[in-house]
């Protein structure tokens, strides 16, 4: 096997890390790229499985040493991927699956231009809006900022190789699951397929060399 990231992207409240988390549950062939932060830890964060957990100054060395494959400040925190920590995954025999926003998404795909890009969208604006809405601890402000943030988002969805629609959660998972497997099937993946292709050629030629000789 040939293994490859895989880069989800949706905007907030259409649930692409649930997806990502069910993915990750159901197959041994993938695995998750943990990414770093500068912000503390929240109540019952372990360091090196929900993030790994950096100073300030620690992760702008990284940054300026290019270490990341993506990174992005929000809200004065930084968050990144670490370039280093994607190989080690992919170096394991699994695919890497991140859910990630698009700005992180274009960037990281610059980095690893072999990934897969699969934008998750919800079935229409009005569940999106329910659901952002059902966040109770969201400001009229604060979700009008989400909403506009949705609507940038989904102007890079042209930018991205699948489309899966989140009308129901396990069918989500199961396309997103079945991207997987038809992407690790495509012939430039697969690296042993020209030589499978030379020795089968190889062996009809003989056989039409023996059936010839009867002619």
């Amino acid at each position: 096997m040939n293994p490859f990231p895989v880069i989800l992207s949706a905007p907030s409240g259409v649930g692409k890390t649930t997806i990502a988390r069910r993915v990750l549950e159901r197959r041994a062939d993938v695995g998750y790229s943990v990414s770093c932060t500068t912000r503390v830890p929240r109540d019952g964060e372990v360091d090196g499985r929900d993030y790994q957990f950096v100073a300030h100054d620690t992760f702008l060395a990284a940054r300026d040493a290019g270490e990341f494959a993506e990174w992005a400040e929000v809200h004065g925190n930084c968050y990144g991927t670490l370039r280093s920590e994607v190989r080690r995954v992919l170096d394991a025999g699994q695919h890497v699956l991140m859910d990630i926003d698009v700005q992180g998404a274009r960037q990281f795909h610059a980095a690893f231009p072999e990934t897969v890009l699969i934008f998750v969208l919800p079935p229409s604006g009005e569940v999106l809006k329910s659901r952002l809405s059902s966040r109770k601890s969201e400001s009229r402000e604060r979700l009008l900022v989400r909403l506009r943030n949705a609507r940038a988002e989904l102007g890079e969805v042209g930018r991205y190789h699948y489309v899966v629609v989140n009308d129901d959660l396990e069918r989500a998972v199961d396309q997103v699951s079945a991207i997987i497997d038809a992407e690790g099937l495509r012939h430039d993946r697969v690296h042993e397929v020209e030589a499978q292709v030379e020795a089968l050629i190889a062996q009809l030629e003989q056989e039409i060399h023996v059936y010839s000789q009867g002619d």
